[in-house]
């Protein structure tokens, strides 16, 4: 799945790229065949212009090497070989990088989901408190103000509980854009 990524892809391009440059630079070594050819009419009144005997023809193959190019050709071959290389490492980086990125994904998700399930475990002890508070107050051991109190922090570790669900989420979808996004084909 992470191939998918749009940054390894890029870089994958451009590595291919750099692969078919450096054949093109190779292939300048070799001699050049180019073969020409016309064919039409020739003449000089408009009138026996089509003719049988003013048609014309051509054939002209044309054969052409480099003989000295100051060494040219050979630095052109070392520098697209040396930005192949360059490319190659790029590559090798991106990919390190994607790697990185999915497994820092992991860790946080699975740090946010523990702090998920430890306040789901507080919510369900306040709420015990709470519920504990009200009996106390209808029993005339406690007063209203116990019992509110017990109510408020019912309310913050619901907040708390909603703000680790939201995170958990968050980072469900920082792991699922380190994966490179979509799992269709």
């Amino acid at each position: 799945m992470i191939e998918r990524r749009p940054d390894i892809r890029a870089a994958e391009q451009k590595l291919i790229s750099a692969n078919f440059q450096v054949g093109v630079a190779k292939a300048a070594f070799f001699p050049r065949i180019t073969l020409t050819g016309l064919l039409g009419f020739e003449s000089a009144q408009l009138t026996n212009l089509f003719s049988g005997s003013r048609s014309i023809w051509a054939f002209v193959p044309q054969l052409t090497q480099p003989i000295f190019t100051g060494g040219r050709l050979k630095n052109n071959v070392r520098f697209t070989q040396a930005q192949r290389e360059f490319f190659i490492t790029d590559y090798q980086k991106t990919v390190q990088g994607a790697f990185r990125d999915v497994s820092d994904a992991l860790i946080a998700y699975q740090k946010v989901k523990e702090v998920r399930v430890q306040r789901e475990l507080l919510v369900n002890t306040v709420r015990d408190r709470s519920r504990l508070a009200y009996l106390r107050y209808n029993g005339g051991v406690a007063t209203l103000l116990d019992a509110l109190d017990a109510d408020r922090d019912l309310f913050d570790a619901e907040r708390s509980l909603a703000a680790a669900r939201r995170d958990e989420l968050l980072s469900v979808v920082q792991l699922y854009k380190a994966l490179g996004g979509g799992w269709q084909t």
